[in-house]
């Protein structure tokens, strides 16, 4: 049985127990309802997890699984998928991919604006929207359920009301409605049009709750979302993740990240213990600021090092940059707006790249998605499903998903191999992972029923060994050039950050940077993600 982290206790050694600890026995009931939700999740004992086995996916799909002896995972945030990715079955004459093998946008899509009596179409963005000066979209659950009514109906209204309110809050005139009915191209995301060509686009990957990040991205982890459909203040939970399933299978991984990895907010049992386990996923793009704080006291081989080396464990995570100083480092990469999706692509090229560069590519499966669509339009209306909770039998909305590996076929897509009513969610990664990693004897560990309902990704393989490939990392990289110096002039100037003052932090930003400070402060070392 593994020990997990105790208060006071950390790898056998007593350490002075900490004043959030301390308050749980006495002064904590003094304090406000929010503060004590904190203190209870940082000291609490450990919740076990669920004991139960299931029967493991039998099918010839499930064996298809075997060739792979790598999945990596990296999950962005907050883009749709018609937003991100609709644009490949637009009309090539008309700058889409003409692809019509893809489920996206058709071309007379419209929202209508019943406050504006106005209808909006769907539009390629101008490069410098969403890049920065336009806010965050609203994508709590409430919203969600407007822009979800009527078939899909009410992004464009939602989008006006929210938008309108911050802009008389904020003394400053309101975005374009329309805004969100805007989509990018193969111009704006050279590295996405290159891996949709060549590997499995997954036009039926919904996120798991119409919410917000913190729901999704624990359906991803632990197959639940504790109750909410809209993110904790601050984002710390206390739920049982597959992970424990690794360690009991005694199956290696790894959580790269830029911040605190999101399993640490997640899952009490890695809050502050395995240490090795958790590493940069490039330390040396840590912002001056971040090195001057001693983040680096204890660095240890990042996920480029493991790649390189040959050293990547059966599944690694990747969570993106959350944080964005802009004058004190390196902006957020995790393309939630208004992050510059420049940053997202370099951050995909930089693993792609690795991945493929490795000796266990051919044995390896990288999985690019999305936690949830960010308040941006899709026209495919989430499907049913079932849960162990009755407010959570409803999918999200569909997000840009890629499987990324020679053991898919080129081009391939997910509605053309499968039909459209065969979808995946987050806790597909979960069944994937279990399956391929955690049969023992036919069965797998019972999860939640999200989980044992979820469809794996072996689905997608195409069985049989690896395809014969040589990514063309120099003509990707080439065109990456070009697109970067096509960008240098469109980019937006912010004008706070010109003056060098940071810029106005999202929600989600300001619950991680409350999240990633609790952690350090109640226990978490310098040195480590």
């Amino acid at each position: 049985m593994t020990e997990y982290w105790r208060p006071g206790v950390i790898h056998g050694r007593h350490v002075l127990e900490r004043t959030e600890q301390l308050a749980v026995r006495g002064i904590g009931r003094l304090l406000p309802a929010k503060w004590r939700r904190v203190v209870d999740l940082l000291a609490a004992p450990v919740p076990p997890a669920p004991t139960g086995m299931a029967p493991a996916p039998t099918d010839e799909a499930a064996r298809r699984l075997d060739a792979v002896d790598h999945i990596v995972v990296l999950m962005m945030e907050n883009r749709s998928f018609d937003h991100m990715l609709g644009y490949l079955s637009l009309p090539a004459e008309g700058g889409g991919g003409g692809r019509g093998d893809v489920d996206g946008l058709k071309g007379p899509d419209v929202n209508f604006n019943s406050s504006g009596g106005t209808t909006y179409p769907i539009h390629h963005l101008d490069r410098t929207q969403f890049n920065g000066e336009v806010e965050d979209p609203d994508h709590s659950g409430g919203s969600v359920d407007e822009q979800l009514a009527n078939g899909g109906q009410g992004f464009v209204a939602n989008f006006a009301r929210i938008s309108k309110a911050r802009a008389v809050q904020a003394n400053q005139p309101a975005p374009d409605p329309g805004l969100v009915m805007g989509y990018y191209d193969a111009g704006d995301l050279p590295v996405y049009d290159h891996l949709a060509a060549e590997y499995c686009l997954v036009d039926r990957w919904f996120s798991s709750v119409p919410g917000a990040t913190w729901p999704n991205r624990l359906y991803a982890l632990t197959g639940q979302a504790a109750g909410s459909r809209d993110d904790a203040a601050p984002p710390i939970y206390a739920l049982p993740s597959f992970v424990r399933y690794l360690d009991e299978n005694n199956v290696d991984w790894r959580w790269y990240s830029f911040d605190p990895g999101t399993l640490r907010a997640a899952d009490p049992a890695y809050r502050f213990r395995c240490h090795d386990r958790f590493a940069y996923c490039d330390a040396r793009t840590l912002s001056t600021k971040e090195r001057a704080a001693g983040e680096l006291t204890e660095e240890g081989p990042s996920f480029l090092d493991d790649a390189a080396a040959g050293n990547l464990p059966a599944v690694a995570w990747i969570d993106p940059r959350f944080k964005d100083l802009r004058v004190l480092g390196p902006n957020s990469n995790d393309d939630h707006p208004p992050s510059d999706v420049l940053a997202g692509q370099d951050l995909v090229l930089t693993v792609y790249h690795a991945l493929s560069s490795a000796p266990s590519w051919p044995r390896t499966l990288f999985l690019i998605v999305y936690d949830e669509h960010g308040g941006f339009y899709d026209h495919v209306p989430p499907p049913s499903v079932v849960d162990d909770h009755p407010s959570f039998q409803r999918l999200g909305v569909r997000v840009p998903a890629l499987i990324v590996s020679p053991l898919v076929a080129r081009g391939s897509t997910s509605t053309a191999l499968l039909g459209p009513d065969f979808h995946f969610d987050h806790t597909s990664i979960i069944k994937t992972i279990l399956t391929r990693f955690c049969n023992r004897g036919g069965r797998i560990p019972a999860m939640t029923a999200r989980v044992a309902a979820a469809n794996h990704l072996g689905h997608l393989l195409a069985g049989g060994a690896a395809r014969a490939e040589v990514p063309d990392q120099g003509a990707l990289a080439d065109r990456m050039i070009a697109w970067r110096a096509g960008w240098a002039g469109a980019r937006f100037t912010d004008p706070i950050a010109a003056v060098g003052r940071p810029t106005e932090l999202t929600d989600f930003q300001t619950g991680f940077y409350d999240m990633a400070r609790r952690l350090r402060e109640a226990g978490l070392p310098g040195g480590h993600p």
